[in-house]
């Protein structure tokens, strides 16, 4: 699996595992406690989670899986925007960390922008720095200019959703991220499973390859420097194929086919978000 690096020489894998919509169905926490630690195994060793996801629900089935086995791990979880206040983040901190089974987060984010400044959330995401709960904090959802007003360069990245049919942030995002040496975390880079992966073009490219859309897709995202992906599944054969298309190289014709069929943004586009 190939690696990326943060600013602060820590080294992770360029695909890593989404938990959304994990902990919602009590049948299926066997399967996905399984999936996640498949996943490990297979070098997918960065899990993104959040308190939003399940209500807590998709910590307590990261707990279960990397119980035992936390220091394979790197660990990320968000915080909701109405809990992002100088007394909420460490409050909110304290519930994931105990759902999780374990005593500090390796990256914490702010999932979207709310009501609180981020200056406040900021000072709240350092005091757990200090305190030795998070090692390092990040965003996630934030267009350039929140980037811009956010001003720290302590912040670690910007999870943002990114694939083939959601662009928009090539035009400037992705590009000032780049620039700044921040790594950009690409959430729902398969899209949702839907439309993305029965497209033509992704067919026809995939069927180059002798790989799956889903792997197309990923690799697609891996071409831009800094940027890691998050998919998820509960399927062992996909999470194969997932950890797999971090070694699959696109050539200049599948991307200009990509290109004509999901064409590059010319002006900047607000921030989609999921």
């Amino acid at each position: 699996m190939r690696n990326l690096k943060f600013a602060d020489g820590a080294s992770v894998p360029v695909v890593g595992q989404g938990t959304w919509h994990m902990g919602e169905n009590p049948a299926e926490r066997s399967n996905e406690v399984a999936a996640l630690q498949l996943g490990i195994e297979l070098g997918m060793t960065l899990i993104d989670t959040a308190e939003m996801y399940g209500e807590g629900g998709a910590e307590e089935v990261v707990g279960e899986a990397i119980r035992n086995r936390r220091d394979q791990v790197f660990l990320v979880s968000k915080v909701y925007p109405h809990n992002a206040s100088r007394k909420g983040v460490p409050e909110a901190c304290e519930r994931s960390l105990r759902r999780l089974g374990t005593e500090c987060l390796d990256l914490y984010l702010l999932h979207w922008r709310g009501q609180y400044p981020l200056a406040e959330t900021v000072e709240a995401f350092e005091r757990l720095k200090d305190a030795g709960k998070i090692r390092r904090w990040g965003v996630s959802n934030l267009d350039l200019d929140d980037m811009r007003e956010l001003d720290a360069p302590d912040c670690a990245v910007n999870q943002v959703l990114y694939n083939p049919q959601e662009r928009g942030i090539e035009f400037d995002l992705l590009p000032w991220c780049q620039a700044q040496g921040m790594p950009v975390m690409a959430y729902c880079p398969i899209g949702q499973g839907g439309d993305l992966l029965h497209h033509q073009t992704m067919l026809e490219v995939a069927q180059r390859h002798n790989a799956q859309p889903a792997q197309i897709a990923l690799a697609w995202a891996l071409r831009q420097s800094n940027v890691l992906v998050i998919p998820k599944s509960s399927n062992p054969a996909h999470l194969r194929a997932n950890a797999s298309a971090a070694e699959l190289t696109l050539h200049a014709d599948d991307l200009a086919l990509l290109d004509k069929a999901f064409p590059p943004p010319s002006r900047p586009r607000p921030l989609q978000m999921v």
